[in-house]
């Protein structure tokens, strides 16, 4: 049954999602930077994220007892593997620059799924949501810093995050409406779990204690990220619920400051303005269009709203 509107609670659940999802990106840099012992390679990281995801939508399962139908294994398959990369990239960057800088940035995956819709759908876009992916991708040009001293070549690990979570946007799309949330969620991340097992064979090494905590709660804080952001969705409008996910700028910023001194620098604070709102303004003309299907957020536990419309 389709819970009632509540558009206070959608605002509420989503900026949970929000601090959960800032939560991840914190403990992942916290093992990728050594703070917890020694460096964790971000391919083992992932595989913690993706272990402990699927234990969490498991359990769930098990208790709700969600509708299930036969998967399209396929769709599913290369939905997972851009995931996939998608988070190790993500980990990878927040290891090397501020947080509030790799989330800004990871918040242009909308603006390449709809991009990367033209040639793999056939899609056709209108001149605002072109000047809307201009806004984000300059937005993007100033957190990457282009010159020759102040250049942070992690950025752009960061910036590869955000394509293949805009290529995965467009598997969901195909998923959307076509099967439950809760069943794209569970297979989605059993398929990343096979994928990141394969993966972190070949950086595998035993964490200690602390490390594994790190890990589990990764895993935890997405799965409740992916649960926040799927029950707002279903109680207010994408165009409604999206903006409230910026807020993990906000927090990724108050966890690197408090964690490891990190402070936002006028660069910083400028390109990931521009960068929202060039995705907001994206955001805001995709909610006048009709309406989305079933929402699930991409792997890396970033909000996709809805899938590029056919639409200018």
């Amino acid at each position: 049954m389709q819970p009632a509107a509540n558009p206070a609670l959608a605002a509420l659940l989503t900026t949970a999602a929000a601090a959960f999802a800032a939560g991840t990106t914190l403990l992942a840099k916290a093992l990728g930077a050594g703070a917890l012992g020694p460096a964790l390679h971000p391919l083992q990281i992932s595989h913690g994220r993706f272990v402990f995801a699927l234990l969490a939508i498991g359990l769930a399962a098990l208790v709700l007892r969600p509708r299930l139908m036969r998967p399209d294994l396929s769709t599913h398959a290369v939905r997972s593997l851009c995931g996939w990369g998608g988070v190790t990239l993500m980990f990878a960057a927040a290891a090397h620059i501020p947080l509030a800088d790799a989330t800004a940035i990871s918040f242009l995956n909308p603006v390449f799924g709809m991009l990367l819709a033209i040639p793999l759908l056939g899609e056709r876009v209108g001149r605002i949501r072109w000047a809307a992916a201009l806004i984000a991708l300059a937005g993007a040009a100033i957190l990457l810093r282009p010159g020759p001293e102040s250049f942070r070549p992690a950025a752009l690990l960061a910036l590869g995050a955000a394509l293949a979570m805009g290529l995965e946007l467009i598997f969901i799309k195909r998923l959307a409406g076509r099967e439950p949330p809760h069943q794209i969620l569970l297979v989605n991340n059993a398929i990343g779990l096979a994928i990141s097992s394969v993966a972190a064979i070949w950086t595998w090494v035993a964490p200690s204690p602390a490390q594994w905590a790190a890990l589990a709660g990764i895993g935890v804080l997405m799965a409740g990220a992916q649960a926040c952001f799927v029950n707002a969705m279903a109680r207010a409008d994408a165009s409604f619920v999206a903006p409230f996910f910026y807020a993990a700028l906000i927090f990724a910023a108050l966890y690197d400051a408090a964690v490891f001194g990190v402070r936002p620098d006028a660069v910083s604070v400028a390109g990931s303005a521009v960068i929202v709102a060039g995705a907001a303004l994206l955001a805001w003309r995709e909610g006048r269009r009709r309406a989305p299907p079933p929402p699930v957020m991409p792997s890396a536990g970033i909000p996709s709203g809805r899938g590029p419309s056919t639409e200018d």
